[in-house]
């Protein structure tokens, strides 16, 4: 070999090196929406970086397996809302001005394929009245389990046992409600299979209901079930379809005026994807059962899509949200149309939940642009009619408006949005949100009159 070539040959590995270095140099965890689903067993190197008080990210409890450990972590979320007309204004006129805080604190044990996982959580809403279930929980279990996570044959077998969130998709319908002061938590046996591109999920649960008439009263309530069995298939990184069969039981639901019991057989689809500059969210859902001696006979659909201009600066996206609900068209024909939402979130519209997702039509055009790498702001303008007006205008999660049921008038009303996200650090965001709600007809004649919303939130995570 003549000595250019070797030379050229130690020249280019060494340019190399530090980039080589720097591909193989181990990262630290990113906070998740899901705390349990965090890994801090990358603490085990000590070539990692340090922050403060990473002695409790990371605690070895079996020295020969860095994987088995001890790690706490907390979450704190504070929030400043102002709202000139909660529910429209229909019943109360008061301009309210409050702050939602939601303390979490976590302690996540790994042994093994053994993971432990105990979240407390603590709620407030100074200055809020009057206060909802959603509102309040001074202490009490947020998430407790046990999961197990083994391989079965050529794929993965996941289990889980005990107090747990859970979310599906955009989480429309099946969500861990983020958006309101409380998560939504459910007493659960949950069991998933990966192999390839397919996912099995199956579970059986009771959600959980908030008492708060003192610290650890919440209780998964035997009147309402909820059970699943999912499938999913990922045909490639970024198109995904899925599918699921659920059956949802209520004692003492109340529909039009009237309490009995509910039994709904629920049948979903989902589709997602992006392509090229184009992005899409699609999902349906049909429900048959029955309301005490009515068929339930349901239905809602769901889309977001939109297009994003990479090639140019700030990245603008021209966004179109459609959805649909359907209402009951007649209370006296024994068919029950109104569509139960479930378990929504409540940021889905918008924060500051002007209307539910039962008897609606709901079109948003949006307009969203990425100043820099951190920071996104979107502004789009709605409309909203009734799919039926023998049935009412709903508010979040699936509240009747008062005086509206059998009321001339399908427009509901249109509303303006702008929100800021700012990613201010790994463990930091600030959200900021506006919304101005014009009330059609329909509401002015029940006492419902224009209303302003205005949220600040800011969230740490440790």
């Amino acid at each position: 070999m003549r000595r250019g070539t070797l030379a050229g040959i130690l020249a280019l590995g060494a340019a190399c090196a530090p980039a080589l270095a720097m591909a193989q140099e181990k990262t630290r965890p990113t906070i998740q929406f899901n705390r349990w689903q965090e890994d801090w067993s990358v603490l085990a190197d000590p070539s990692v970086p340090r922050e403060p008080l990473d002695s409790l990210k990371y605690i070895p409890f079996l020295p020969a397996d860095p994987k088995s450990y001890l790690s706490f972590g907390a979450t704190l979320r504070e929030r400043f809302e102002s709202n000139s007309a909660a529910g429209f204004g229909i019943g109360s006129n008061h301009h309210d001005n409050y702050v939602l805080s939601r303390s979490e604190f976590h302690a996540d044990l790994r042994l093994g394929p053994l993971q432990l996982f105990g979240q407390l959580q603590s709620d407030y809403a100074p200055g809020k009245s009057p206060l909802g279930p959603v509102d309040k929980n001074r202490l009490d279990l947020e998430q407790g389990f046990a999961a197990l996570v083994e391989p079965l044959g050529e794929g993965t077998l996941k289990l889980r046992l005990g107090r747990q969130q859970m979310g599906f998709d955009l989480q429309r319908f099946v969500s861990v409600r983020d958006g309101p002061n409380v998560r939504q938590s459910f007493d659960a046996a949950w069991a998933d299979y990966e192999i390839g591109p397919w996912r099995f999920i199956g579970f059986y649960s009771w959600p959980v209901q908030v008492r708060d008439a003192h610290a650890f009263d919440d209780f998964g309530s035997r009147d309402q079930t909820y059970s699943v069995l999912r499938v999913e298939r990922q045909f490639s990184e970024a198109i995904s379809l899925a599918g699921y069969y659920s059956h949802f039981t209520q004692n003492d639901a109340r529909y039009g005026g009237i309490t009995a019991d509910e039994r709904r057989e629920i049948f979903d689809v989902h589709f997602s994807g992006t392509a090229g500059g184009f992005d899409w969210d699609a999902e349906v859902m049909g429900q048959v059962g029955r309301f005490g001696g009515r068929d339930v006979r349901a239905w809602a659909l769901g889309s977001l899509a939109g297009y994003t201009f990479r090639e140019l600066g700030w990245s603008p996206r021209l966004g179109l949200q459609f959805d649909t609900a359907s209402g009951d068209r007649n209370p006296n024909d024994g068919i029950l149309g109104t569509f139960n939402p479930l378990f929504p979130n409540g940021y889905y519209f918008t924060l500051a939940g002007y209307t539910g997702y039962a008897n609606l039509i709901h079109i948003k055009p949006s307009l969203t642009v990425r100043p820099t790498s951190t920071v996104k702001l979107m502004l789009a303008a709605a409309g909203e009619w009734r799919q039926t007006t023998a049935d009412a205008i709903y508010t979040q999660p699936r509240s009747p408006v008062p005086g509206t049921a059998g009321q001339s008038g399908r427009y509901i009303g249109s509303y303006g949005q702008l929100r800021l996200d700012w990613t201010v650090a790994s463990n930091m965001t600030l959200a900021v949100e506006a919304v101005h709600f014009i009330v059609g007809d329909a509401l002015r004649r029940a006492g419902g009159h224009n209303s302003d919303y205005v949220g600040l939130q800011l969230q740490l995570g440790w």
